[in-house]
């Protein structure tokens, strides 16, 4: 960990950064952005071809909220919101314009907005999170699970956060330094070495209410994190075959999210009437 500005405990034993060369497997990004392309244009000729009364679609009940990742803001996630909103989701944004401030203080702000939301639909709220938006997002849920419905995480270490490319270190580094230099609103020491980052870590291990549902995203073809250290033992793991960045955006990884999203709805739906 030498060269990692991360605390130690954020890589335990088991888990490993993968190396320089595993990057080269986000190249597919370019691929996975053309199959959503033709996706697209394969629903909207779908759509067209249909009488216009067949056209809407049956709203989901519970809304859901889309986190973006490390250094990473809302519009990463865009397409992915379109999509599942073409399938009857109420998608809202996380506003995180860019995810490189402290993790709890991002935390903090998504409990918000969960709050604004659930008052506003009568409902808890279900959360789509991407790398470092999973983990936040699973801490938020440990915490308040009467505005979390179900999570859906998309490549996240939650188990090993340092289980990064190196890549990765060198940008949290950089934003350590700049916030040592005074600019406001980055990730400090604090929050990768410290308290703050053992409180994260920690949140992001804790058991989650029974309440909750947990999908686990996870690809053997990451290029950036260790897949393994994505698949929470307490979440229902699910694997695809996408790159880091390209789960944002491909077709069979939102496949996958609406699915689990639907079933964790219905599960949730099926306690209500037992109970």
């Amino acid at each position: 960990m030498s060269d990692s500005p991360l605390a130690s405990f954020l890589l335990p034993e088991g888990f490993r950064r993968p190396s320089m060369a595993a990057v080269l497997h986000e190249t597919s990004v370019v691929t996975e952005a053309g199959r959503y392309a033709a996706r697209a244009a394969e629903e909207r000729r779908s759509r067209r071809a249909r009488p216009y009364s067949g056209r809407s679609v049956e709203r989901a009940v519970e809304p859901v909220i889309l986190v973006p990742g490390f250094m990473a803001g809302d519009g990463t996630l865009s397409l992915m919101a379109r999509a599942l909103r073409g399938r009857g989701f109420r998608t809202y944004r996380s506003h995180i314009h860019a995810n490189v401030g402290c993790t709890l203080n991002a935390a903090a702000q998504l409990e918000s907005r969960l709050e604004a939301i659930a008052l506003r639909r009568g409902t808890r709220v279900q959360i789509v999170g991407h790398s470092l938006g999973g983990m936040i997002a699973r801490g938020v849920a440990v915490r308040r699970p009467d505005l979390v419905a179900g999570i859906v995480t998309m490549g996240s270490p939650m188990l090993a956060p340092a289980a990064h490319h190196v890549a990765l270190s060198w940008g949290v580094d950089t934003l350590v330094r700049l916030s040592k230099a005074g600019v406001p609103g980055l990730m400090s020491e604090e929050c990768v070495a410290g308290s703050c980052a053992r409180q994260s870590f920690d949140e992001s291990r804790s058991p989650l209410s029974a309440s909750v549902g947990f999908t686990a995203l996870y690809s053997k073809r990451d290029g950036i994190v260790d897949w393994r250290a994505c698949v929470d033992p307490i979440a229902v793991p699910v694997e695809v075959t996408a790159s880091h960045c390209g789960m944002a955006l491909d077709p069979r990884v939102i496949d996958h999210v609406s699915a689990a999203l639907h079933r964790q709805m219905d599960s949730h739906q099926e306690g209500l009437r037992i109970a």
